[in-house]
């Protein structure tokens, strides 16, 4: 019981140190936004966010 315990410690904390590399070895290191509103390339395809979207649909009265 206790050998599985560390082992899933162990696993975990590997995963959490692979996965903040970026943000400990990059100066002013940051996890990307993955929000669709800010994404360029969405943007320029005239893809925005959902809310977004649905809070202008609202607007116009064409939320249906």
């Amino acid at each position: 019981m206790i050998k599985t315990l560390l082992l899933t410690v162990l696993i975990i904390a590997i995963c959490i140190a692979l996965l903040s590399v970026r943000l400990i070895f990059k100066k002013n290191g940051k996890f990307s936004s993955h929000d669709v509103g800010e994404d360029a390339h969405m943007r320029e395809k005239g893809i925005r966010c959902s809310m977004d979207q649905d809070r202008e649909a609202r607007r116009n009265g064409k939320a249906f």
